[in-house]
């Protein structure tokens, strides 16, 4: 067992060298990857915490966070998430997870990104031609997660996403790993995740210029790799109280690494104040929002909202509804 753990993390580590997840250039890499509404973060909990969340991932938002983390919690569950981004963008997600066992969980998603049309304008036609168009993106995924021991627990994702801009539509496949441990220090864990690695995605489509010419060629670009680092722990927690930290550090192959910080504050198991923040990150930076839980007849309830904060952009709102069976 313990040689298959080793080997699970050298292929993670592997991964992430090959996807070039240690750029030189750092910040100079941005805006060379595509499908970059897989890196929006889905859930409100997870949201308001500064999304340090891989380390946490104990809800069936694992399935997009860290796959790992979907035999941390015992009962199956489903999730909605509506999420109002900057500029009217509507980014929605559904999950489910359904234990085969004790130690063996699966789990599928759902997340659709939709903008209102937009009107067509040319250089000479600036005000708008009279014609619209859209862009939307999907992805589809399914989950599969381990526990190897009481305190190690491994998952990885299989997803298919299609971007569609106008005439032309980009397909392909990614694949997502992690990893989640106990350390046996208290409550801490610590969690590695690489998300969204794949090969290189090239558009699909003809587009006809304003002088009659056809494109049908286009550029190949990467997937918007990300490799995360994270540590969580309670540093308190009693009957009625529970305070959970993380950190998490962030590595994408599009741009400099940045860190993340959250805090959680539950009271009776009922009540959750969060907050976060993020360093190094161009436009998010603090974060913060509130989850409520109650049992009903037929499930178990949470509602979670997640407020980010953009320096020029406005801010965004996550809401999401959670059902335990």
């Amino acid at each position: 067992m313990k040689k298959f753990i080793v080997l699970i993390l050298l292929v993670i580590t592997q991964i992430s060298i090959h996807a070039q997840l240690f750029p030189i250039l750092g910040g100079q890499r941005a805006g060379i990857s595509t499908a970059q509404f897989l890196k929006i973060g889905v859930g409100g909990r997870a949201a308001a915490m500064g999304e340090a969340f891989v380390a946490v991932a104990n809800d069936v938002s694992a399935l997009y966070w860290n796959p790992a983390g979907l035999v941390q919690f015992p009962d199956n569950q489903v999730m909605f998430s509506h999420n109002s981004w900057v500029v009217d963008i509507s980014h929605e997600f559904v999950g489910a997870s359904y234990h085969l066992s004790d130690m063996d969980v699966i789990g599928a998603s759902v997340i659709a990104l939709t903008t209102p049309d937009m009107e067509r304008t040319t250089e000479f036609q600036p005000f708008g031609t009279g014609e619209f168009f859209s862009y939307s993106d999907i992805a589809v995924a399914l989950t599969y997660s381990r526990k190897m021991t009481d305190k190690f627990s491994f998952g990885g994702t299989i997803r298919y996403i299609e971007e569609t801009m106008d005439k032309v539509k980009q397909r392909g496949v990614m694949v997502d790993l992690g990893t989640y441990y106990w350390t046996g220090l208290g409550t801490s864990r610590f969690a590695v995740a690489v998300s969204n690695f794949g090969s290189d995605l090239t558009p699909d489509g003809t587009v006809t210029l304003l002088n009659k010419d056809k494109v049908s060629d286009w550029q190949s670009f990467s997937p918007p790799t990300v490799f995360r680092i994270g540590f969580a722990m309670e540093p308190y927690e009693a009957e009625n109280h529970k305070l959970t930290t993380s950190i998490q550090i962030n590595h994408p192959n599009d741009n400099s690494e940045n860190v993340a910080v959250g805090v959680e504050y539950w009271y009776q198991e009922m009540v959750a104040l969060r907050g976060g923040y993020k360093f190094n990150v161009d436009e998010q930076n603090i974060s913060f929002g509130v989850g409520l839980k109650a049992p009903v007849s037929f499930a178990r309830v949470t509602f979670d909202y997640g407020f980010t904060n953009f320096t020029k952009l406005g801010a965004a709102h996550r809401f999401s509804l959670i059902l335990g069976f």
